[in-house]
């Protein structure tokens, strides 16, 4: 696709821009593969067709009004990039188009002061566990809360656990075999803190300790996501000073959190921190992938057969390649059976904000995601994202009736299997 994009109009992020829409050759291999395009059926509504759009307003042929309702629908799942056989960076794109165009938009009051409280809440664990417990309250008048606001306060669970603050270091079992640094997010500290600690009980039986930098920030990933770039590389740029160089690696065991770290070059672009940047992401891993490098020790057996559906996060598969060594790490669970979710790969809906900011479109591919899930009979489902989590659990429980069916993160699964406890 040729462009006329004036880079050095643009900024830092201006090359990369131009870069990824050379590189579409319009081929179409993306629709099959676009969540919205399967939903709405518009060509503006696909990955190329949104190139296309992106084009046209950095070269000043559409206004930016006219494509804002087709780039807000992207969810961001990268699905495209892993069936472009051109190698389009569309996840860059995108991200370098919203930090660049966010400043530009004309956005409604209430839009504007949604936009801020979530910004301000949601990067925060504090904040979000008193907005969170407070949206626990409005629930009681949730008829009276028409709008976003309300698809916010059915987003909540029922209830929000105790808080487990971190220790600063985790140590190993036995011999000590490597030492890593943990990412503790934020959205997922409130939801679901026995994650980390599951996390953390995982790598000590394995040989690792592991330090939670108390000086880390949130990772970053929703504020660039949605525009917000001055926040992304404030909280970049604090990570990048926070976390130490004397260990094995940085992990993550978010799948929005991992691949938004990965970014921070791109985040980063122009500024003097971009060289430390580069270095920063080679060392940044998902702890399954880290895991399944080091070889761990076998769980024992689960006294029942059990049945786990693995449901592969769009931020892991797609986005930073990671589909084998989770199913890897489950495999070497004794009783266990790992099922596929048809479409598996598909995203769920939940994309950061997007069940917010786009709930139709994020309830029809939640809906989607749990009749596949239904399908395979499942005791049990299993992830590697708090976003993805939440959001097949809300669904599953809107479709399935008189029965539970557990939603954990691996972690969760290999840590309850080494302790011998039940997995449902």
């Amino acid at each position: 696709m040729q462009h006329d994009i004036p880079v050095d109009q643009i900024g830092p992020l201006g090359l990369p821009m131009a870069e990824a829409v050379q590189k579409c050759v319009h081929c179409g291999f993306c629709l099959p593969a676009c969540p919205t395009y399967q939903v709405h059926g518009e060509e503006m509504d696909s990955p190329r067709g949104r190139i296309f759009l992106m084009k046209e307003v950095l070269e000043g042929n559409v206004e930016l009004n006219e494509a804002e309702p087709y780039i807000d629908k992207c969810l961001g799942c990268v699905g495209c990039e892993t069936a472009c056989p051109s190698g389009v960076p569309y996840g860059e794109l995108i991200t370098a188009f919203r930090a660049t165009s966010e400043p530009k938009r004309e956005r409604s009051i209430i839009d504007k002061t949604l936009r801020r409280f979530i910004l301000e809440t949601l990067p925060y664990p504090g904040r979000f566990r008193m907005a969170a417990k407070l949206g626990g309250v409005g629930r009681l008048f949730r008829k009276a809360m028409p709008g976003r606001l309300g698809d916010m306060l059915d987003l909540l669970p029922a209830k929000i656990p105790a808080a487990q603050p971190l220790p600063e270091v985790f140590p190993a079992e036995g011999e000590r075999k490597g030492r890593v640094a943990l990412l503790a997010g934020c959205a997922q500290q409130v939801l679901a803190p026995d994650i980390n600690f599951a996390t953390l009980r995982v790598l000590a039986k394995n040989g690792i300790e592991t330090v939670i930098p108390k000086q880390q920030s949130c990772c970053g990933a929703l504020a660039a996501h949605t525009g917000a770039a001055d926040q992304a590389k404030e909280f970049a740029k604090q990570n990048l000073k926070a976390f130490p160089s004397d260990v094995d690696a940085i992990l993550t065991n978010a799948a929005g959190c991992g691949s938004g770290m990965h970014e921070y070059a791109l985040w980063l672009r122009g500024e003097p921190e971009q060289a430390a940047a580069e270095e920063f992401v080679k060392r940044v891993c998902d702890v399954s992938v880290f895991l399944a490098k080091l070889g761990i020790a076998a769980p024992p057996e689960l006294p029942t057969k059990t049945r786990l559906a693995y449901h592969d996060a769009c931020h892991l598969a797609h986005a930073q390649k990671v589909k084998s060594q989770p199913r890897q790490l489950l495999a070497s669970i004794g009783n266990l059976e790992l099922v596929e979710i048809p479409n598996g790969d598909m995203c769920c809906g939940s994309a950061g904000t997007y069940n917010i900011e786009q709930p139709e479109t994020a309830a029809e591919l939640g809906s989607q995601k749990a009749r596949a899930v239904i399908s395979t009979e499942p005791d049990v489902v299993a992830s590697g994202n708090i976003g993805c989590m939440t959001q097949i659990e809300t669904h599953l429980s809107q479709v399935v009736f008189g029965k539970r069916i557990p939603v954990l993160h691996t972690m969760q699964i290999l840590d309850r299997a080494y302790r011998n406890e039940p997995l449902c």
